[in-house]
């Protein structure tokens, strides 16, 4: 969810300097999008990112146990998998 698709009722507050926000506001203007929605859109991104890029996960004994098990099991063929990384990527056609 997007801060543009729900109604905002959390007012943040920041200091910039002068150049940081003449960067800010040129970055916003060349995608089209008001101050405030580059800066949320743009932080919203980081937090995500920093949140998912967490590599410490807290699980319980037995969560653990089950993932121990699934890494020991051997490997299974995979098609689906297979057939994706015979293709060529898209970015690398030229």
């Amino acid at each position: 969810m997007t801060a543009t698709t729900t109604a905002r009722s959390a007012r943040l507050g920041l200091r910039a300097t002068p150049e940081q926000e003449t960067v800010l506001r040129r970055a916003a203007e060349v995608a089209h999008k008001s101050l405030t929605d580059f800066i949320l859109d743009a932080a919203y991104q980081a937090a995500e990112h920093t949140l998912l890029d967490q590599r410490l996960f807290m699980v319980s004994g037995s969560q653990y146990q089950a993932l121990l098990e699934m890494l020991d099991r051997p490997e299974s063929d995979n098609p689906g998998l297979a057939n994706l990384f015979s293709r060529r990527p898209v970015w690398a056609e030229k």
